[in-house]
């Protein structure tokens, strides 16, 4: 049974927070710029490089001893509780929507495997999908589990996925498939019942365990992030165009990059190895192509001029700052994968990260002033959606307990901060 990490552990887990932003691309620091807190910047980082990672086309990287060819198309699940703040995500997929408006690329995760299938081999194999709600993935694919596991696993390594019935037979070849969920840890563990089959270790997994209180920015729109959106969406599709009509190009890391990327598997994780076992060696290994197509996606996005048709050198290296980030990236996902993992492994699945009852009373006398009247009070209930018979109770609670003091009729002030 896993239990909430403690603080110290949770902030182990954080990416941007233990980054320097300066060294992303400028349109991924506009991105997080929309973010507030470290769980939030994680999840808007995370989801936003599989958004732009779908939209990446004749960019590729060879991998192994068989230079297999990657592109950059990552599979995420953010696994948290209600109300932990998911929903940031669903920015991402607003950075694709204008793409999407003149070529079909977004697959609705509520469909049927045919209907998956169908979409998928229509648009030549790619494809996005994008869920905020983990039950619609979990109750629509419930007949079909296995169906969908083999497809989106022969999907992450871009092996020919082929569907065969009675009156038809077809196959889909190169699939090129970007995913980002999120939900509760049993609809996770739904879709990666065990982490034998495979599709642990190609799906990234972002553990959330952080609630916020309620605040009122959550209701009021904010213009500023709707033309962030637009901003960088309109950024992104230039790009995606500029790539489109360019011959197909290979990124590779550099002789030090590569040497140090091996270096740096063989000798940070065999602990953790040994700890979790054997199985887990899988997720090691693969998560050394995540951080080769993580590195690609942001040299990507600074647009360099050598995406050109016409450009004298084939291949792309990474940049030192950019293979940094990277494996700065794949180091944390790599302890949030640890923690699926023993998740998954535990006796029977269980809703982690727990959230604590939203205390709706002291969250509400923390959003108001030191000094405050009864009609500030009432407006910021109101926002809240708590009812005014309540409002009353607690305000004369307040003042039996001395946590306010009535100064002239009608204005309270605060004795001390809510606990």
């Amino acid at each position: 049974m896993i239990q909430n990490l403690n603080s110290e552990e949770q902030a182990n887990l954080h990416i941007v927070e233990n980054m320097d932003v300066n060294n992303l691309p400028q349109m991924m620091q506009n991105v997080l710029s929309m973010a507030h807190t470290p769980a939030e910047k994680d999840m808007l980082l995370m989801s936003a490089l599989v958004a732009c990672g779908s939209v990446m086309p004749n960019l590729y990287v060879k991998y192994g001893l068989a230079a297999k060819r990657y592109y950059p198309n990552l599979q995420l699940f953010i696994v948290g509780s209600a109300a932990c703040g998911k929903g940031i995500a669903n920015l991402a997929l607003d950075l694709v929507k204008p793409i999407h408006e003149k070529l079909p690329l977004i697959i609705p995760g509520d469909a049927t495997y045919p209907a998956f299938y169908q979409t998928l081999a229509k648009q030549n194999g790619r494809g996005y999908i994008h869920e905020s709600e983990g039950s619609v993935i979990t109750d629509i694919w419930r007949s079909s589990t296995a169906n969908y596991n083999t497809a989106l696993r022969k999907a992450a390594e871009h092996e020919t996925i082929s569907r065969s019935r009675c009156r038809e037979a077809s196959v889909i070849e190169n699939p090129q498939l970007s995913m980002v969920l999120t939900g509760t840890f049993s609809q996770y563990h739904a879709l990666v019942p065990s982490i034998e089959n495979g599709y642990f270790s190609r799906l990234l997994t972002l553990i959330v365990d952080e609630h916020h209180a309620f605040s009122s920015q959550y209701v009021q729109p904010s213009e500023s992030s709707d033309e962030t959106v637009k901003t960088c969406a309109e950024q992104l599709y230039r790009l995606y165009e500029k790539l489109l009509f360019a011959k197909p190009r290979e990124f590779c890391l550099t002789p030090d990059q590569r040497a140090r990327l091996g270096h740096h598997l063989e000798t940070a994780y065999p602990t953790l190895i040994r700890l979790l076992g054997e199985d887990f060696h899988s997720v090691v290994l693969r998560m050394a192509v995540h951080i080769e197509r993580i590195a690609m996606i942001l040299t990507a996005l600074r647009g360099m001029s050598e995406y050109d048709s016409d450009a004298k050198n084939k291949v792309i290296e990474c940049s030192d700052v950019d293979y940094q980030t990277a494996e700065m990236i794949g180091n944390k996902l790599i302890l949030h994968m640890a923690q699926a993992y023993q998740m998954i492994k535990g006796s029977e699945p269980v809703n982690v990260p727990k959230v604590l009852p939203l205390d709706q009373k002291q969250i509400l006398l923390s959003l108001l002033p030191e000094e405050f009247e009864s009609k500030v009070l009432l407006e910021e209930a109101q926002t809240q959606g708590i009812p005014r018979r309540t409002v009353f109770r607690w305000n004369d609670e307040w003042q039996e307990h001395g946590v306010i003091v009535k100064i002239r009729h009608g204005v309270y002030r605060k004795q001390y901060a809510a606990a």
